[in-house]
C-alpha cells in the first residue's frame, strides 16, 4: 500500500486465524484465574483475603495491579477513538496519567497506612471512622458503586469492538466471557486478575511497540500520517490536530486535572492501593508507572494512524480494530484483539471486587445486618455482590450501547471526583463537618449530572458569565461548588458550635511505622 493510499472500512468478516488465536489466549488466562487460589494462600472466606490478597502484594505484582486499572480496553478502543473522532483532545489521558503519579506518591502511602493500621478494606471504611458518620460512609459507597459500573461497562465495549471486527456476531460472545470472568473471581477474588495483569501487560506492550514502530514504516513515516490525520480532521466539526481556541485549552487542562484527581478515587484503583504490602511499595510504583503515559501517548497516535489509512467508520470505537486488521496479518490481530480483550476483562474483575467490598462493609454490614455479621457472610455476601455488579454493567451495554465509550467513564469521574473532600481532604484535616459534607456531595452530584447531560454526556461545560465564556471539564466545576458548599456549612455548624464526633483514627495511624523500622534496622 503507498502512502497516498485511501481505504474505506471494509465489513468485518469471520477471521477464523484470529479467533482461533483469540481463543487459546483467553483459555490460557481463563485457567490461570482459576490456579490463582493457591497463590499467596490465604483464607479466602475472609474479605481482607478475598477482596484484598491480605494486603501482601510486593512492588512487581503492584505494579501491574495498579498499571492494570490505567491500561485497560479504555485505553486501547475509548482514547484512540477520541483521538479518531476530535483530534488532540482525546491526548488528555497522557496529560492526567503523568499528573497522577505524584498525587499517588504524596497522598495514597497515608491512605494505605490509616487503612492497613485500622484494617479498612475501602475508602467508605476511612470516611465513617474518620468522622464516626455510617451516613456519609454510605454516600461514599454508594458514589464509588455507581462510579463504577459505567467504567466496567467501557471494558465490556472494548471487548465488544473486538469481537465485531473478527466478524463474531452478537451479544452472546461477551456473556459467555464475563460469565467465565464471574466463576473465577468468585473463587479467586483479587488474587486472579492480580496475576492474570501479569499476562495481560506483557501482551499488550509486545502490541504496541510492535504497532508504533510497523504501522509508520507501512504508512510512510510519521510526517505522512500527521499530514494526513489533519487533512481528514479538517473535515471533522470541531476537531483538529492542534487546539486553536482558549475554550479548546481550558477544557483539556481542567480534562486533565480533573480525571487525574478523580483516578486514585475510584473504589478500584484504591484496592490496587490497599493491597500493596507497604507505603514504599506505592511510592517505587508511582515513579515506575510513568512508562504506562509514555506508551499511552503511542496507543493515542493510532487514532491519528486510523485517520491516515482513510478508514470511515460509523463507530469509532471500531478505529483500533478496524486499522490492526487493515495492516496486519491474521495471526497478529487475534494476539492484538486478545491483549485487548484482556485487558477489558483484568480491570472489569477489580472493579466488580471493590464495588463488591463496598456494598458488603458499608451497605450490607452497617444498614442491613445491624445486629451483626460474621466474617464468613461478610466474604460471601461480597461475592455475591460482585456477580451482581458483572450482571448490571453487562445489560447496561446489551442495552444502551453509545457512540463514543469515553463519555461513560468520563460521567462516572465526574460523580466520583465528589468524594475528594472526604476521603483525600479528609486524610489531612476532619475540619469539614460531616453534615456539610452531605450536602456539598449532593450537590457537586446534582450539577455534574446536569451539566454532563445537558451537552449530551460531553464532558466539557461551556459556563457564560456575563460576556464572557469558560469552557472547562464539567467534573470541576461541580467540585468547585461542592467544596463552597461543604465549607459553608462546616462555617455554619461551627457558629452554632455543633462540636465533631469522636476520630476513630490516630495521628501515628497515618504513617507506615513498619517501613520505617525496617529502613533504620
Amino acid at each position: 500500500m503507498t502512502p497516498g493510499t485511501r481505504l474505506a472500512a471494509a465489513a468485518p468478516h469471520l477471521d477464523v486465524e484470529a479467533i482461533v488465536i483469540f481463543a487459546v489466549m483467553f483459555l490460557a488466562v481463563t485457567v490461570i484465574g482459576f490456579l490463582a487460589v493457591r497463590w499467596k494462600r490465604g483464607d479466602i472466606h475472609l474479605i481482607e483475603e478475598w477482596g484484598l490478597a491480605g494486603r501482601r502484594f510486593g512492588g512487581w505484582v503492584t505494579w501491574f495491579l495498579i498499571g492494570g486499572d490505567i491500561y485497560t480496553a479504555y485505553t486501547f478502543i475509548a482514547v484512540p477513538a477520541l483521538v479518531y473522532g476530535k483530534g488532540s483532545p482525546g491526548f488528555f489521558a497522557v496529560a492526567y496519567t503523568i499528573i497522577v503519579f505524584p498525587v499517588l506518591f504524596v497522598v495514597f502511602p497515608r491512605m494505605w497506612a490509616v487503612a492497613k493500621r485500622r484494617g479498612y478494606v475501602t475508602a467508605a471504611d476511612f470516611v465513617q471512622g474518620r468522622f464516626a458518620s455510617p451516613s456519609l460512609g454510605l454516600v461514599i459507597a454508594l458514589t464509588g458503586i455507581v462510579a463504577t459500573l459505567p467504567y466496567i461497562a467501557l471494558q465490556l465495549i472494548g471487548l465488544k469492538a473486538v469481537l465485531t471486527q473478527m466478524g463474531v456476531p452478537g451479544d452472546l460472545p461477551i456473556i459467555l466471557a464475563f460469565v467465565v470472568l464471574a466463576a473465577y473471581t468468585f473463587t479467586s477474588g483479587l488474587r486472579a486478575p492480580a496475576l492474570v495483569a501479569v499476562v495481560k501487560d506483557v501482551c499488550i506492550y509486545a502490541t504496541v511497540l510492535v504497532a508504533v514502530v510497523y504501522i509508520p514504516l507501512h504508512l510512510g513515516g510519521f510526517g505522512h500520517i500527521f499530514h494526513s490525520a489533519g487533512a481528514a480532521l479538517a473535515k471533522h466539526k470541531g476537531a483538529a490536530v492542534v487546539p486553536h481556541t482558549s475554550a479548546a485549552y481550558s477544557s483539556y487542562a481542567t480534562l486533565a486535572l480533573g480525571s487525574a484527581l478523580a483516578l486514585f478515587l475510584y473504589p478500584h484503583a484504591l484496592v490496587g492501593v490497599f493491597s500493596a504490602r507497604s507505603g514504599r511499595v506505592i511510592q517505587r510504583n508511582a515513579t515506575a508507572l510513568s512508562a504506562y503515559s509514555l506508551v499511552l501517548a503511542f496507543v493515542a497516535l493510532f487514532g491519528f494512524m486510523a485517520l491516515a489509512v482513510g478508514l470511515k467508520l460509523h463507530n469509532a470505537n471500531l478505529a483500533v480494530p478496524a486499522l490492526f486488521a487493515k495492516v496486519f496479518p491474521s495471526w497478529f490481530q487475534g494476539f492484538a484483539f486478545g491483549a485487548i480483550g484482556i485487558g477489558a476483562l483484568v480491570p472489569a474483575a477489580i472493579m466488580s471486587i471493590a464495588a463488591a467490598n463496598l456494598f458488603s462493609r458499608n451497605i450490607y454490614k452497617p444498614f442491613i445486618r445491624r445486629g451483626g455479621i460474621s466474617t464468613g457472610e461478610e466474604s460471601l455476601v461480597a461475592k455475591i455482590a460482585s456477580l451482581v455488579v458483572k450482571a448490571a454493567a453487562l445489560a447496561f451495554v446489551v442495552g444502551a450501547p453509545t457512540t463514543y465509550a469515553i463519555d461513560l467513564q468520563l460521567l462516572g469521574g465526574v460523580w466520583i471526583l465528589q468524594t475528594l473532600p472526604a476521603v483525600v481532604i479528609g486524610l489531612y484535616t476532619r475540619w469539614f463537618d460531616r453534615r456539610a459534607q452531605i450536602a456539598g456531595w449532593a450537590v457537586g452530584m446534582g450539577l455534574g449530572t446536569w451539566m454532563a447531560v445537558s451537552q449530551s454526556l460531553s464532558s466539557t461545560f461551556p459556563l457564560h458569565v456575563g460576556g464572557f465564556k469558560f469552557a472547562a471539564y464539567a467534573g470541576f466545576f461541580a467540585l468547585i461548588a461542592n467544596l463552597v458548599v461543604t465549607a459553608l456549612g462546616t462555617l455554619m455548624a461551627s457558629a452554632v458550635r455543633i462540636l465533631p464526633r469522636p476520630d476513630e483514627t490516630m495521628a501515628a495511624d497515618y504513617l507506615d511505622l513498619g517501613e520505617a523500622l525496617r529502613s533504620t534496622a
